[in-house]
């Protein structure tokens, strides 16, 4: 597939890039500074956007199969995911691109029956802001009806570690292993990722992956 990846300098971006170009998908990453992007592949084409204007995500990603983006907001910049984003749907609508793969939260997934991860005592308050902006992010999409979207949400603790090409999926609830805890690798979440563009099974979804 030609994929156009947003995020690709980042922590998840740049595990998304790498299980991408081993799978042998031709990517174009869309980078506001293209110094920070190191890495070299026949695969890799680099084109100059910003997120915030939507006529340059339209430049940028229009003529690829799929749009794949780990964009995310910043501690104190929260409100401008809701900018970002949705510039980005604005963006890749222009571009004729209909498939979009978004990262978002684990915070809005439910841990029991009309109660969410970021509700829960133990959440930390210093995340809470990003979880917030996220949920709204969540339902920006879900009045979407152009695009065949996919946002994916994480476990509740990820992290860079190993790629063990496994996980589980589920769709508005947190996933749990035996011990009741929620993790994922970047690695394998980059792999779900990657999973979902090529075999679509959450078409104007949000799903998550945990062990």
């Amino acid at each position: 597939m030609k994929i156009a990846l947003l995020g690709a300098t980042g922590t998840i971006g740049k595990r998304i890039l790498k299980e991408a170009l081993n799978r042998n998908h031709e990517v174009t990453a869309v980078v506001r500074d293209p110094a920070k992007l190191t890495v070299q592949n026949a695969n890799l084409h680099v084109a100059t956007a910003d997120v915030l204007h939507a006529d340059q995500v339209a430049d940028a990603v229009r003529g690829h199969d799929i749009v794949i983006s780990s964009i995310g907001p910043d501690h104190g910049q929260e409100r401008t995911f809701i900018d970002m984003s949705k510039s980005l749907i604005e963006g890749v609508k222009r571009s004729g691109v209909r498939r979009l793969i978004a990262v978002n939260g684990a915070g809005s997934l439910e841990v029991a029956p009309g109660v969410q991860l970021m509700d829960t005592p133990d959440f930390p308050e210093e995340w809470k802001a990003i979880a917030q902006t996220a949920a709204e992010v969540l339902d920006i999409y879900r009045q979407e009806s152009e695009l065949d979207w996919t946002n994916i949400s994480p476990a509740a603790f990820i992290a860079p570690g190993e790629r063990t090409g496994k996980y589980r999926t589920g769709t508005n609830q947190l996933v749990t292993d035996e011990k009741g805890e929620s993790r994922i690798s970047a690695e394998d979440f980059a792999v779900a990722i990657l999973d979902e563009a090529e075999n679509p099974k959450f078409i104007r979804q949000r799903f998550t992956v945990a062990y």
